[in-house]
């Protein structure tokens, strides 16, 4: 029987995944139903695998006796969740370390840290409390108005918390990386994370400001380096980018939002365990 519960949870996960479309329309919206598609899937078959370790590999449910094998399964995959789990805090707590190594600054009356490359390079170090990082080729390429906006975005990724979220959703990517469209997905997150802090910066500054430090960044970063500014960016996400800044938004209503209650759908695997004897 629990076995039959980890087959039926893997099969409505890939199937929720097989059949997904990028959502159109505003980054609102996208964002609602893009974390819906990257999220419920993987947190079906967590939840399903936590039943099965809850009701243990003796007894029966549903008149039918349980075996150890899909105990045993159940416990692998949340073994291997919790592994993949414990090395990516590593990686961010060496990446955090290799930061605060760095010099701190004193910009627009906030402290910051200096990265000394001359890469074009911004962004957010850490968990709850990110520290903010600039590269020395970033101050000697903008202008005063420019990198106040790119601080301005950065302060947005700061305001959504971007760090401690895409933290946790990382490690779900890396633990299901074998369902369809995972890295289609986690894309498109990416993308609309940059949309999200954008929208703040252009309620904080000029948005056609902004659009000029994008291309800035992408005229003036050296050939050969990439450019790995979380405020700017580049590619392809460049020209999506600057038409979100200088289009007016599209009003959305609360209605149109998707409610966080269709998450409470993946925990119902959790009431079996009261059917387990």
């Amino acid at each position: 029987m629990h076995l039959l519960m980890i087959l039926t949870a893997v099969t409505i996960a890939c199937c929720l995944r097989y059949f997904a479309n990028i959502p159109q329309g505003n980054w609102h919206l996208r964002w609602q139903k893009t974390l819906f598609l990257f999220l419920f899937p993987p947190l079906l078959i967590f939840m399903t695998a936590t039943s099965v370790v809850c009701m243990g590999k003796q007894g029966t449910m549903g008149g039918m006796y349980t075996g150890s094998f899909s105990y045993l399964l159940a416990l692998i995959f949340i073994g291997f969740f919790n592994i993949l789990g414990l090395k990516l805090a590593f990686q961010g707590w060496k990446s955090v370390k290799s930061a605060r190594e760095c010099p701190q600054i004193n910009l627009a009356g906030k402290q910051v840290r200096l990265l000394e490359t001359g890469a074009l390079f911004a962004g957010q170090m850490g968990f709850w409390q990110p520290e903010l990082v600039v590269s020395q080729g970033l101050l000697e390429t903008l202008s005063p108005v420019h990198l106040e906006s790119v601080l301005a975005h950065e302060q947005g990724h700061y305001q959504y918390r971007d760090t401690f979220w895409f933290f946790w959703l990382g490690w779900v990517r890396s633990c299901t990386a074998w369902l369809p469209n995972t890295e289609a997905l986690w894309q498109e997150l990416l993308m609309l994370r940059e949309l999200r802090a954008d929208s703040y910066a252009a309620s904080q500054v000029d948005p056609l400001v902004l659009a000029e430090s994008l291309l800035l960044v992408v005229t003036n970063n050296p050939v050969g380096e990439e450019i790995c500014c979380a405020a700017l960016g580049a590619g392809d996400r460049l020209e999506q980018r600057i038409e979100a800044l200088l289009t007016p938004p599209e009003p959305t209503s609360e209605a149109q939002l998707q409610s966080w209650h269709i998450f409470l759908f993946a925990f119902l695997p959790l009431l079996t365990v009261i059917f387990h004897t």
